[in-house]
Parts: C-alpha cells; sequence; structure tokens
C-alpha cells in the first residue's frame, strides 16, 4: 500500500483513505474507479520458482500474483502514469482492497466508506483480455453436525456425527441434482448452479464413533431464484439433522449487458459488493491459484493499453 501511494503521489493523486485499504484520487469528479485485491491464495509447495519473486521467463512473468492479481494493479498503476490528467474533463478513483480470497472484509470496508462511487467500476480480475459484465453469485456454509462417543465395538450405544454428515450432503446432493442443476441461464459459460463439497473433517481415532463432523460447501448461483431455493432447503436440512449453519457468504449474480460486452464470470470478484456498472477486465492467460502462476509480458503491455483506452473513453 504505501508504494502504490508513492507512485501515484507522483502524478498529484490524493489519499482519500487508508487502512488496510488504500483509496486515491485525481480531480474532484470521477466517471471511472478501479478496484483491485492486494492479497494472494497461499503458495503451496510444488513451485518451480520462488514464488515470492518476480521472475521473467520466455516472455512470461512468474510469481504468486502476478495473474491473481498484481497484474491487473501494475497495469492501472502505469495507465494512469501515461494519462495526460490535464486534458481530462474527469478523474478517477482507485480502490485496493485486502482479503478477497477468504473473507472479502477489504471491500466490505470500501463499501462502508464510500459514499460516492463512480457510474463505471473496473475491477482487475483475470480474464485474458475478455470484457466481462456480470458473475455467478456465490453461497457458502460451514455445516457442522454432534453425535454421541461410543467404542466401536457398541457403536449402538453412541450417535455417528460422520454418518449424519453423510446423510445430510446426500440429501443436499439429491436436491441439487434434481431441483438445482437443471434450472439453467445461457448468460453464464457454466449454464446452471455449481456445488462443491471442498472440505470435511470429523472423528478422533478407528475406534471410536465419532462425536463430532463438519464440512465446508458452496454453491455458484445463477440467479436469486435459485439462490432462495438453496438457501431454503439448507434451514429444512439443518432442523432434519440438529445441525449448526454457518452461512459464510452470500452473493447475488447479476448481469449488466452492454454494447461493449454480454460476457460473465464464472467465479465471484469484489464486483459483486458494488453498484453502478462493473467491467470485470484483467490479463492472461488465466492461471490464477495455480502452481507457477504467470501472465505473459504481452498481455500486460496489452492490459495497460486497454486501461488507458477506458480512462480516454470514461473521464475525457
Amino acid at each position: 500500500m504505501d508504494y502504490i501511494e508513492s507512485v501515484l503521489e507522483t502524478k498529484d493523486f490524493n489519499v482519500d483513505y487508508k487502512s488496510k485499504c488504500l483509496i486515491m484520487s485525481i480531480k474532484d469528479e470521477w466517471s471511472l474507479g478501479f478496484v483491485g485485491h492486494t492479497d494472494t491464495v497461499e503458495a503451496g509447495n510444488s513451485w518451480s520458482t520462488n514464488p515470492f519473486n518476480l521472475e521473467e521467463n520466455k516472455g512470461m512473468l512468474y510469481g504468486l500474483g502476478s495473474c491473481d492479481m498484481k497484474s491487473g494493479i501494475a497495469a492501472i498503476l502505469q495507465a494512469v502514469l501515461e494519462i495526460d490528467w490535464k486534458k481530462m474533463s474527469k478523474g478517477i478513483k482507485l480502490y485496493f482492497t485486502y482479503d478477497e480470497e477468504i473473507g472479502f472484509s477489504g471491500i466490505q470496508e470500501v463499501v462502508s466508506y464510500e459514499k460516492n462511487f463512480p457510474e463505471v467500476l473496473l475491477i482487475g480480475e483475470p480474464t485474458n483480455h475478455e470484457i466481462m459484465v456480470g458473475s455467478k453469485g456465490l453461497l457458502e456454509y460451514h455445516i457442522s453436525l454432534k453425535g454421541i462417543k461410543a467404542h466401536s465395538s457398541t457403536p449402538e450405544k453412541g450417535k455417528n456425527a460422520i454418518m449424519s454428515a453423510i446423510s445430510f450432503v446426500r440429501d443436499l446432493q439429491e436436491f441439487y441434482e434434481t431441483e438445482i442443476k437443471t434450472e439453467e441461464n445461457s448468460d453464464f459459460a457454466i449454464p446452471y448452479t455449481t456445488m462443491n463439497l471442498g472440505k470435511i473433517q470429523g472423528g478422533s481415532a478407528i475406534n471410536s464413533v465419532p462425536d463430532f463432523c463438519e464440512f465446508w460447501v458452496d454453491f455458484r448461483t445463477i440467479d436469486e431464484k435459485v439462490e432462495k431455493k438453496i438457501v431454503s432447503k439448507i434451514e429444512n436440512l439443518q432442523k432434519k439433522y440438529e445441525a449448526k449453519v454457518e452461512e459464510l457468504n452470500r452473493l447475488s449474480a447479476f448481469f449488466q449487458p452492454s454494447q461493449i460486452s454480454r460476457k460473465t464470470s464464472d467465479f465471484i470478484t469484489e464486483a459483486s459488493f458494488l453498484p453502478n456498472q462493473r467491467i470485470i477486465l484483467g490479463a492472461g492467460p488465466v492461471t490464477a491459484h495455480e502452481v507457477d502462476e504467470s501472465i505473459s509480458v504481452k498481455s500486460l503491455q496489452q492490459l495497460v493499453q486497454q486501461y488507458k483506452e477506458l480512462i480516454e473513453k470514461y473521464c475525457r
């Protein structure tokens, strides 16, 4: 954040707000905004390069977050440095956030602070240069079930929390296959809502009936109708299995077709929290969350040009 601030101050940008987030702007009126998160996912252990050092090799830039989404931030910084702001009638407002990968705390802080977002907001997530104007929604749950511990030789004395979780998931999967996946929305490349059981854990030993089990499940939803059906089903299963249900995130799908694009994203971005017209546009190839994450030098240069064209379109 300090580095971004120092770069923008050379172009007479003002600091409007700074915490873990940073908001900077130029001029008194803004017709365009840029949103970018500074955090990354974990590096993992299988990289062929040092993930914490940027390395260029055969026209590719390798490093943790190079695609998702330090390239977007780098490109907007370069773009605003190359613009002659004296020739622009309106300015740009830049929002740099944190915690996009897990809890969206940064963008929620920005939304709580900002009372006057620009009419068009550019989100620098990787899209391989395709402009996207919509995104699926997100439902994330942490669900836990209690049982009664007993020796595995006398399972009738206990209550197996893992088996209860399996039954919960089986009911949820059947509901998903018959009532959710069958509904489609052609605005999205994957036209149906997806469901993923991402993590499950429980029990303490092979010779004990487990008294606890928990799992995490998410849905990428196509519209609010499907979203409401899933929420209602989770509530019913919570009562049936006497489960504890924690809703981690609930974001609705959005779609804002325009003359510049009708393409949409199947992944979630901070655009889902924002008002007004939203444009998702970033570098490529899309290697977000992958080992040896990278973008091409050519892509970074192309993205700078795309951002400059948008600035000139909306700010001139």
